[in-house]
C-alpha cells in the first residue's frame, strides 16, 4: 500500500517550550513513532506545515489542498494521512472535502496529547488512520475523513466534541463511518464523500459568524456590515431561531443583498422554519435567509465562503443550501 503523508503541525506535533507547547516534531518523527507502521511500502512524508491548528488561514488551507489533490491525483498513491491539530481538524477535513471530493480516501488525523506528555495518543491515531486506509483503498472508497481514537467520521459530520479527552471527535445525528480495533476495520456504512461539491470556490470572500442568545443585539452584525462582509452566518438558538433585533437585523441585511445563513448553536438536529415573532425561524425564512440542516456554523461559513467565489447571484448561491 502507498501511502502519503502531509504533516501540517499541531499537537501531535507539539512538545512543551517556556512559551507553552508548540509543533516541533516533523513528519518523519511522527511516523518513526509509530512502529506498526514500519511494514507499510511505499510511505511518502512531505513536511506542509508546522502551525497549531487554532492559527489555520486560508493560505495554509490552500497549500494543504494543493498538496492533497497532487496526491490523490497521483495514480500510485492509494491513500493520504494528514497529520493536524484538532482545533480545526473538521474545517480543513470539510474543505478538502467540499473542493476536491477525492476518489482516494484521505484521513485527518492528529492527537490530544502531545509527543512528551505520558500517554500520547499521536501513534495510535497514526495506526487507526492507516488501517482504515487499507480497508478503504482496497474497496475503492473515496473522500475525506477523520480517523481519531478508533474510529473514523465522514467530513461532513465530525466535529470536536471534547476540550480534552482522547475521544474528542463525533458525527451527531448519524455517528461514525467505521470503527477500528484488534479485529480490524468495522463498517458500520459505506464510506464516501457526504460533502455538497464546490470543487471551484475560494476561500476569498469575507463571511462572518454571528451568535444568537438572551439579549443579543445587532451591534456585531452591524459592524460585520459595515467592514464589508459578503455573507454572514447566524448561529441561532434551538431549530434555528434569534433574537428580536436580531431578526430585524437579517432581514435589512438580506433586503441590502448580502447572504444570510442560519445555523444553530445545537450540537445535533437540523435548522427548521417553524416559529414566528421577529426572530423566529419562519420569519427569517420569510426574510429570505437560508437554512444549513445539521451543518455546524464553522462549516457553514465555509460552504458560504465557497459558494459565494463561485456564484454571481442569490439563488445560485442558495442552491448549495437547498440539496
Amino acid at each position: 500500500m502507498n501511502v502519503s503523508v502531509l504533516s501540517t503541525g499541531g499537537t501531535i506535533a507539539s512538545t512543551s517550550g517556556e512559551d507553552g507547547a508548540v509543533p516541533t516534531e516533523s513528519g518523519d518523527r511522527l511516523v518513526e513513532a509509530a512502529p506498526e507502521l514500519d511494514a507499510v511500502d511505499g510511505l511518502e512524508v512531505e513536511q506542509v506545515a508546522q502551525i497549531p491548528s487554532y492559527e489555520m488561514d486560508a493560505e495554509t488551507l490552500k497549500t494543504i489542498a494543493d498538496s492533497v489533490r497532487d496526491a490523490v491525483g497521483d495514480p500510485a498513491v492509494d491513500a493520504v494521512v494528514v497529520t493536524h491539530g484538532t482545533d480545526t481538524m473538521e474545517e480543513t477535513a470539510y474543505y478538502l472535502d467540499a473542493t476536491l471530493q477525492p476518489e482516494t480516501p484521505v484521513f485527518l488525523t492528529g492527537a490530544q496529547r502531545r509527543p512528551d506528555e505520558v500517554s500520547a495518543d499521536g501513534p495510535a491515531n497514526l495506526v487507526t488512520a492507516f488501517e482504515a486506509a487499507r480497508t478503504f483503498a482496497n474497496e475503492e472508497w473515496g473522500g475525506t475523513f477523520v480517523a481519531f481514537d478508533g474510529t473514523i467520521h465522514a467530513a461532513r459530520f465530525a466535529t470536536k466534541v471534547h476540550t480534552s479527552a482522547l475521544d474528542a471527535f463525533d458525527s451527531p445525528g448519524v455517528g461514525p463511518v467505521a470503527t477500528v480495533d484488534r479485529e480490524g476495520v468495522r463498517i458500520l456504512r459505506r464510506p464516501r464523500s457526504e460533502t455538497t461539491p464546490l470543487e471551484n470556490g475560494s476561500l476569498d470572500p469575507s463571511v462572518y459568524v454571528l451568535r444568537s442568545g438572551a439579549g443579543v443585539d445587532e451591534t456585531l452584525g452591524k459592524a460585520a456590515v459595515d467592514r464589508g462582509a459578503d455573507g454572514l452566518v447566524v448561529e441561532g438558538t434551538g431549530l434555528g431561531n434569534v433574537t428580536a433585533e436580531l431578526g430585524g437585523f437579517v432581514r435589512a441585511t438580506v433586503d441590502d443583498g448580502v447572504p444570510v445563513v442560519v445555523t444553530s448553536r445545537c450540537v445535533a438536529g437540523r435548522t427548521a422554519p417553524v416559529y414566528g415573532g421577529t426572530g423566529g425561524g419562519a420569519k427569517l425564512r420569510e426574510y429570505g435567509a437560508m437554512f444549513a440542516a445539521d451543518l455546524s456554523a464553522q462549516k457553514a461559513r465555509l460552504k458560504l465562503t465557497l459558494a459565494l467565489s463561485e456564484r454571481d447571484d442569490l439563488e445560485s448561491i442558495r442552491a448549495p443550501f437547498e440539496d
